[in-house]
């Protein structure tokens, strides 16, 4: 699940609701006869009295003060989007909440607040409640928590084989994000291994620099999508999300602007890390790259058996994307 951020504007502020929609904010907590008010700056969702979605109706304030609260904001949760106010984070087990389904938000007032939360939130919930001081902090906050999504512990896989094969259906994946060099995404033939696939950020003498885009792999592939999950590159569409990934591994939520899926000749790629063999299939051409242990693109024609690209795994198998703990034998 990817990070939802609802900004109270309350009383109503049109500087700081601006704002708010600018940086990206996912909803407005604001005072009733707002609504079209705020709709009139741009589309964004209401939450009010007389919103699009209603207070006491379809969302309700609930003050934690013990442990004790848990069944009772679960049962509230059933039916009900659930805003917590709670002076100490550790003082409900959250993760139970949510291994119960139940829709929490938390309220917090600053950006470390913020953080607390949704680290303690990491299991399934990502949606804060953030009450701004002042249209300069709400702006840094959207920008700093829209923008951090964690950072991944990527590893070091040498090259065992490279081996062309027949034509098949490649899929550009086009962002509407620039990268920079030492960025891409993680593309694998197994969800539990995945590559840094180098953005087209790199100049060449064949084409101009496209640093939105990343040509990823054949649509069977997986890539790794914000919230921890992965999706099938095929089942990517404009307006979805993709997680953005540099060469030290830190991530960052990109927006899909459109896929370009054409038929190209492709090259499978073997590499080890220890004992384990991880494989991908790419595009065989001098423009599609991975990425070495420094950041360097290194472009698939030039790559050789002994060579170090960064690549990402895990142990858990995974379920329409989720992680699950089952072991799942991909080959």
């Amino acid at each position: 699940m990817s990070r939802k951020i609802w900004v109270k504007v309350d009383p109503w502020d049109k500087k700081l609701a601006t704002t708010a929609l600018e940086g990206g904010a996912d909803g407005l907590v604001i005072p009733p006869g707002y609504s079209d008010t705020a709709k009139s700056l741009g589309r964004i969702q209401t939450i009010a009295e007389d919103g699009d979605l209603k207070i006491g109706k379809d969302v309700v304030y609930f003050t934690v003060t013990s442990s004790d609260d848990e069944e009772e904001i679960a049962r509230l949760a059933r039916d009900k989007k659930v805003i917590l106010t709670c002076s100490d984070w550790t003082i409900i087990p959250l993760e139970n909440l949510i291994a119960r389904g139940a829709e929490v938000i938390a309220q917090v007032e600053s950006i470390d607040e913020a953080k607390t939360a949704f680290g303690i939130l990491e299991k399934g919930v990502g949606h804060i409640l953030y009450t701004p001081s002042d249209p300069a902090d709400l702006k840094k906050a959207l920008l700093v928590l829209k923008a951090e999504t964690g950072a991944l512990d990527l590893e070091i896989a040498e090259i065992a084989e490279l081996k062309p094969l027949g034509m098949g259906d490649r899929v550009c994946v086009d962002t509407c994000s620039d990268m920079k060099e030492g960025e891409g995404m993680l593309v694998g033939n197994a969800s539990s291994a995945l590559f840094l696939v180098h953005s087209e950020s790199v100049s060449n003498p064949y084409v101009a620099p496209r640093p939105f885009r990343v040509n990823a792999g054949p649509v069977h592939a997986y890539t790794r999508v914000p919230g921890g999950k992965t999706r099938y590159l095929s089942e990517l569409a404009a307006g979805d999300e993709v997680l953005i990934v540099n060469y030290s591994g830190e991530t960052s939520p990109g927006i899909v602007g459109r896929l370009k899926i054409e038929k190209r000749p492709l090259m499978l790629v073997r590499a080890k890390i220890g004992e384990r063999e991880i494989s991908t299939i790419v595009q065989n051409a001098e423009t599609i790259r991975l990425t070495d242990p420094e950041g360097n693109p290194v472009s698939v024609a030039v790559l050789k058996p002994g060579d170090r690209v960064l690549a990402a795994t895990e142990d858990s198998g995974r379920h329409f994307g989720m992680k699950i703990d089952e072991t799942i034998t991909e080959k």
